[in-house]
C-alpha cells in the first residue's frame, strides 16, 4: 500500500509538472509578459511580472492541494475575478494576435481556394476534440 501510494504521487507530481511546463510554454510561446510590458509602458518591471506569475501559480497549486477549506470573503473573491479576469483577457488578446499569422499565410504559400476548407478544419478539430474531453 505504502508503495503504490509513493508510485502514485511521483507519477502525479510528474504530470503535473509536464502540464504546468506545458502552460508556461505556451504563455511564453504568446509572448503575452513582454508585449503586456511594452503596452503598459512598464517594461522596466518585467522581472516583476515574471515573479508574479510564478508565485500566483505556485500560491495557487498549493492552497488547491493542502488546504482543505480555504475561507474566503466576498472582497477575497473579488480580488480572485479581477486577477483570473485580467489573466484570460490578456491571454485572449495574446491569442487574437496570433491570428494574424492566417492571412499572412495564406498570402505566401498564394493560396486562391481552399481557406473556407482550412477554417472548417480548424473548427472540426476543436470541436472533435471538445467532445472527446467533455465524454472520456
Amino acid at each position: 500500500m505504502l508503495i503504490e501510494n509513493i508510485v502514485l504521487c511521483f507519477f502525479g507530481l510528474c504530470f503535473g509538472m509536464t502540464v504546468s511546463a506545458g502552460v508556461f510554454a505556451f504563455i511564453t510561446m504568446l509572448d503575452i509578459i513582454p508585449r503586456l510590458a511594452q503596452r503598459t509602458g512598464t517594461a522596466a518591471h518585467l522581472y516583476g511580472y515574471e515573479v508574479a506569475i510564478i508565485l500566483g501559480g505556485t500560491a495557487g497549486n498549493i492552497v488547491l492541494l493542502f488546504v482543505k477549506h480555504f475561507p474566503v470573503t466576498q472582497v477575497g473573491m473579488g480580488i480572485f475575478g479581477l486577477c483570473a479576469g485580467v489573466f484570460v483577457g490578456c491571454l485572449s488578446m495574446a491569442l487574437a494576435e496570433s491570428l494574424r499569422v492566417i492571412p499572412i499565410f495564406v498570402h505566401r504559400l498564394k493560396m486562391r481556394q481552399g481557406l473556407p476548407l482550412i477554417l472548417i478544419a480548424f473548427a472540426a478539430g476543436k470541436l472533435i476534440g471538445t467532445i472527446i474531453q467533455y465524454f472520456f
